[in-house]
Order: structure tokens, then C-alpha cells, then sequence
């Protein structure tokens, strides 16, 4: 229980830095665009964050996949 907490703990922090390095990096980006959702369009969006964000939500999602995974007990 204490090795699932640390593990969580770790992806948060870990994907929280990196969230914040692609705030940071991206504030001179001048190439923006919209992203198609079902609806409706969003808001202009710089390209790096749309792949930057893309990464680090399916990072973070694998992350949780594995959790179930790990934590049967047999």
C-alpha cells in the first residue's frame, strides 16, 4: 500500500514538472491552431502545447494503467 502511494506521489510530481517546463517553453511559441473536439472547435492553441499535452495526459494515463496491474496480490 505505502509502494502504491509512492509510486502516485512520484507520476504526479514528476508530470506536474513536466507540465509546468512546457508552460514554460512555450511562451514565445507563435504557430497556433485549433483542435477539432466532436462538437465544437477549441480556442487557438499553440502547436507544442497540443503535443506537449498529448504526451504528458497519456504518460500520466499508462501511469494508472500499470497501477492496476501491479497491485494484485496473488
Amino acid at each position: 500500500m505505502y509502494s502504491t502511494f509512492k509510486k502516485l506521489f512520484f507520476v504526479l510530481t514528476y508530470h506536474s514538472f513536466l507540465f509546468l517546463i512546457l508552460i514554460i517553453g512555450i511562451q514565445n511559441s507563435s504557430n497556433k491552431s485549433k483542435v477539432n473536439l466532436l462538437m465544437n472547435e477549441s480556442v487557438k492553441l499553440p502547436i507544442s502545447f497540443i503535443i506537449g499535452s498529448s504526451f504528458i495526459s497519456g504518460s500520466i494515463l499508462g501511469a494508472f494503467l500499470t497501477f492496476n496491474l501491479s497491485s494484485k496480490e496473488r
